[in-house]
Protein backbone atom coordinates (compact mmCIF):
# COMPACT_ATOMS: atom_id res chain seq x y z
CA UNK A 1 0.00 0.00 0.00
CA UNK A 2 1.58 3.26 -1.23
CA UNK A 3 1.68 6.49 1.16
CA UNK A 4 -0.51 8.88 -0.83
CA UNK A 5 1.93 11.71 -1.16
CA UNK A 6 -0.63 14.57 -0.44
CA UNK A 7 -1.47 13.32 3.15
CA UNK A 8 0.62 14.13 6.08
CA UNK A 9 2.29 12.14 8.16
CA UNK A 10 1.65 12.59 11.96
CA UNK A 11 5.55 13.89 12.00
CA UNK A 12 4.37 16.74 9.49
CA UNK A 13 1.02 17.55 10.63
CA UNK A 14 2.30 18.12 13.91
CA UNK A 15 5.47 20.40 12.75
CA UNK A 16 2.67 22.49 10.55
CA UNK A 17 0.82 22.95 13.55
CA UNK A 18 3.86 24.52 15.42
CA UNK A 19 4.44 26.51 12.49
CA UNK A 20 0.15 27.46 12.29
CA UNK A 21 0.62 28.27 16.19
CA UNK A 22 4.31 30.27 16.09
CA UNK A 23 2.74 32.65 12.52
CA UNK A 24 -0.72 33.14 14.49
CA UNK A 25 1.58 34.45 17.70
CA UNK A 26 3.27 36.61 15.02
CA UNK A 27 0.08 39.00 14.33
CA UNK A 28 -1.24 40.10 11.05
CA UNK A 29 2.08 39.35 9.29
CA UNK A 30 1.43 38.21 6.12
CA UNK A 31 3.43 35.02 3.71
CA UNK A 32 4.57 38.21 1.95
CA UNK A 33 6.26 39.67 4.90
CA UNK A 34 7.68 36.37 6.21
CA UNK A 35 9.34 35.41 2.99
CA UNK A 36 10.93 39.14 2.85
CA UNK A 37 12.40 38.43 6.71
CA UNK A 38 13.55 35.08 5.12
CA UNK A 39 15.33 36.27 2.47
CA UNK A 40 16.71 39.51 4.42
CA UNK A 41 19.43 37.42 5.75
CA UNK A 42 20.65 35.38 2.44
CA UNK A 43 23.08 37.05 -0.20
CA UNK A 44 22.13 38.03 -3.28
CA UNK A 45 22.32 35.51 -6.05
CA UNK A 46 24.61 37.49 -7.98
CA UNK A 47 27.31 37.20 -4.87
CA UNK A 48 30.10 34.48 -5.31
CA UNK A 49 29.98 31.50 -2.94
CA UNK A 50 32.79 29.42 -1.68
CA UNK A 51 32.83 26.25 -3.25
CA UNK A 52 32.12 23.45 -0.64
CA UNK A 53 34.65 21.00 0.43
CA UNK A 54 34.17 17.50 1.29
CA UNK A 55 34.30 16.62 4.85
CA UNK A 56 37.84 14.51 5.76
CA UNK A 57 39.85 16.82 2.61
CA UNK A 58 42.45 17.85 3.14
CA UNK A 59 42.65 21.34 3.37
CA UNK A 60 44.97 23.18 0.57
CA UNK A 61 47.85 24.80 1.23
CA UNK A 62 47.48 28.69 1.66
CA UNK A 63 51.17 29.75 1.91
CA UNK A 64 54.67 27.53 0.77
CA UNK A 65 55.13 24.30 2.23
CA UNK A 66 58.04 23.18 4.00
CA UNK A 67 59.20 19.67 3.38
CA UNK A 68 61.20 19.82 7.01
CA UNK A 69 57.71 19.12 8.60
CA UNK A 70 54.96 21.61 10.55
CA UNK A 71 55.89 24.89 10.89
CA UNK A 72 56.10 25.07 14.95
CA UNK A 73 56.50 28.97 15.21
CA UNK A 74 53.07 29.15 15.53
CA UNK A 75 53.23 27.42 19.23
CA UNK A 76 56.33 28.49 20.37
CA UNK A 77 55.35 31.08 22.30
CA UNK A 78 52.98 29.00 24.44
CA UNK A 79 53.91 29.01 28.45
CA UNK A 80 53.93 25.67 29.50
CA UNK A 81 54.60 24.85 33.64
CA UNK A 82 58.30 22.84 34.61
CA UNK A 83 58.30 21.21 37.86
CA UNK A 84 61.43 18.71 38.86
CA UNK A 85 60.35 15.72 41.39
CA UNK A 86 62.74 14.83 44.14
CA UNK A 87 60.22 11.90 44.99
CA UNK A 88 57.25 11.52 46.27
CA UNK A 89 55.68 9.25 48.25
CA UNK A 90 52.07 7.85 49.59
CA UNK A 91 50.73 8.57 53.10
CA UNK A 92 47.17 8.42 54.74
CA UNK A 93 45.38 11.90 55.60
CA UNK A 94 45.96 10.54 59.53
CA UNK A 95 49.34 10.98 58.46
CA UNK A 96 49.25 14.26 57.00
CA UNK A 97 46.82 15.64 59.62
CA UNK A 98 49.71 15.32 61.91
CA UNK A 99 52.77 16.85 60.06
CA UNK A 100 53.56 19.61 61.47
CA UNK A 101 57.33 21.82 61.42
CA UNK A 102 60.38 19.44 61.60
CA UNK A 103 58.27 16.38 60.38
CA UNK A 104 60.49 14.35 58.09
CA UNK A 105 58.92 12.55 55.23
CA UNK A 106 60.88 9.63 53.61
CA UNK A 107 60.63 9.84 49.50
CA UNK A 108 60.96 6.83 47.24
CA UNK A 109 64.39 7.68 45.41
CA UNK A 110 67.80 7.22 47.00
CA UNK A 111 69.96 10.28 47.86
CA UNK A 112 71.83 11.23 45.17
CA UNK A 113 69.42 9.72 42.11
CA UNK A 114 68.79 12.05 39.28
CA UNK A 115 65.90 14.09 39.68
CA UNK A 116 62.50 13.95 37.46
CA UNK A 117 61.83 17.11 34.58
CA UNK A 118 58.46 17.32 33.93
CA UNK A 119 56.94 19.63 31.57
CA UNK A 120 52.73 19.88 32.19
CA UNK A 121 53.54 16.47 34.21
CA UNK A 122 54.92 14.49 31.45
CA UNK A 123 58.84 13.63 32.39
CA UNK A 124 61.19 14.89 29.70
CA UNK A 125 64.44 14.44 31.23
CA UNK A 126 66.57 13.72 34.33
CA UNK A 127 68.35 16.02 35.73
CA UNK A 128 70.64 16.81 39.32
CA UNK A 129 70.52 19.86 41.54
CA UNK A 130 73.01 22.78 41.27
CA UNK A 131 73.67 25.85 42.74
CA UNK A 132 73.32 29.27 40.49
CA UNK A 133 73.66 32.31 41.61
CA UNK A 134 72.57 31.60 45.27
CA UNK A 135 69.41 30.04 43.67
CA UNK A 136 68.54 26.33 43.08
CA UNK A 137 69.14 25.07 39.23
CA UNK A 138 68.82 21.79 37.72
CA UNK A 139 71.79 20.85 35.28
CA UNK A 140 69.92 18.07 32.59
CA UNK A 141 71.81 14.55 32.63
CA UNK A 142 69.51 12.53 30.28
CA UNK A 143 67.04 13.78 28.34
CA UNK A 144 63.68 11.71 26.99
CA UNK A 145 63.96 11.03 23.07
CA UNK A 146 61.21 12.76 21.37
CA UNK A 147 59.24 9.51 20.44
CA UNK A 148 59.56 8.02 24.10
CA UNK A 149 57.74 11.35 25.40
CA UNK A 150 55.00 10.99 22.58
CA UNK A 151 54.80 7.49 23.61
CA UNK A 152 54.04 9.02 27.33
CA UNK A 153 51.87 10.98 26.04
CA UNK A 154 49.38 8.14 25.16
Amino acid sequence: MANDMDTPTPEEQALADEWAAALAEAGDASQDDIDALMNQGSPAPSSPRAPMEEFGSVPKASGPVSLDGPNLDVILDIPVSISMEVGNTDITIRNLLQLNQGSVIELDRLAGEPLDVLVNGTLIAHGEVVVVNEKFGIRLTDVISPSERIKKLR
